[in-house]
Formats: C-alpha cells, structure tokens, sequence
C-alpha cells in the first residue's frame, strides 16, 4: 500500500471517528434520547446496514456466522461511550475514544504474537507521555491529584 493511500485512509478514519463523537454527543445533549435508547438504536442500524452489504456484494459467500464475544465487546464500547458523552467534555471523551480503541488494537496484537515495528514503538513512546500529560493537568484541573 503507497504512503498516499495509507495517509488517506487513517485522515479518512480519524475525521470519521470523530464526526462519530460530534454527531453522538449532539443527539444525546439536543435531543429528548436517552443514551440506551440511543445505543440500541445506532447498534441495530448499523448491524442492518452491514448485513445489507454482505449481501449486496456479489462475491460473499458468508453463512452468517457471527462473533458474540465481539458483539459484545462492541456493545460495552458502544454502551459506555453513549453513557459518557452526556456527561464528560468533548476533549475528554475524545482522548478516551481514540485511546481506547488504540489500546485495545494494540493490546489484542501483542496478545496475538504480533510485535510492534521500530516506529510503531517509536509512536507509542512519543504519544504516551502526551496522553499522561494532558490526563494529569485534567485531573489536577478537578482536584484529583
């Protein structure tokens, strides 16, 4: 894969998670929805729409085997973010959205087997002590630390 379309896809997954949060947070702060509701609601829509893909693609040969172990991890995500964006900041839910998706990608790889290339490592000794950071000016900022 060219640096270009690599480049492209992570801007294009960056904008998309957080419009994610933007849109999330606006329908849960503007409108009446509670945020379970809200959950089963985006949860069921978006299961219909990717069902709807499967078998519109004219080479998916799938049964329909699913992964409950990941459903259910998709619902606690999906759960605690509804729940949290009615009452953190967007700054807040943002750094623990992006972080705990990361987390969770890189914590299931090295479980796997994989090991980190020199500047994936290289990325994540840059960024954490970022994240440490800015979780530790919120905290002293709320009388936590």
């Amino acid at each position: 894969m060219s640096f270009a379309r690599l480049f492209s896809l992570t801007t294009l997954a960056m904008l998309a998670f957080a419009g994610n949060s933007l849109l999330c947070r606006a329908a849960l702060k503007h409108t009446a929805i509670d945020a379970s509701s809200f959950t089963v609601i985006r949860l069921i829509s978006g299961a219909l729409v990717l069902w709807l893909l499967v078998r519109l693609r004219s080479d998916s040969n799938t049964t329909g085997q699913g992964n409950w172990g990941s459903a259910l991890a998709l619902f606690a995500y999906a759960a605690g973010f509804s729940f949290a964006y009615v009452s953190l900041p967007a700054a807040t839910g943002a750094l623990l959205l992006f972080g705990a998706v990361q987390a969770t990608m890189i914590g299931v790889g090295l479980w796997r087997g994989e090991r980190m290339r020199r500047w994936q490592t290289v990325g994540l000794v840059l960024a954490l002590p970022g994240v440490f950071t800015l979780c530790a000016a919120r905290a002293r900022a709320t009388r936590c630390l």
